[in-house]
């Protein structure tokens, strides 16, 4: 008898383990959605550098040039959610 719970347990155990990964597997992506991704991450990273420059820049000229730069990676990520 005890034979039979465990092996129900196991076989539970194992359908349990194969629905997370059923779950867990997406649907490939084109090379377009792989090119628009990469972009899209190239782009939070600079701004992300911008941003970090702005808050340390003193120099008025460089301040108004990054904040341009922010301006253009806002309006770039924006035309990526399209």
């Amino acid at each position: 008898m005890a034979r039979g719970w465990e092996s129900k347990s196991v076989e539970s155990q194992i359908e349990a383990v194969e629905s997370r990964h059923g779950a867990s597997r997406r649907v490939p992506r084109t090379p377009e959605q792989i090119r628009v991704d990469r972009e899209r991450e190239g782009l939070l990273m600079s701004r992300k550098r911008v941003l970090h420059d702005l808050e340390t820049a003193t120099h008025e000229r460089y301040r108004e040039q990054l904040k341009a730069a922010l301006r253009f990676l806002d309006t770039r990520l924006k035309a990526l959610e399209k």
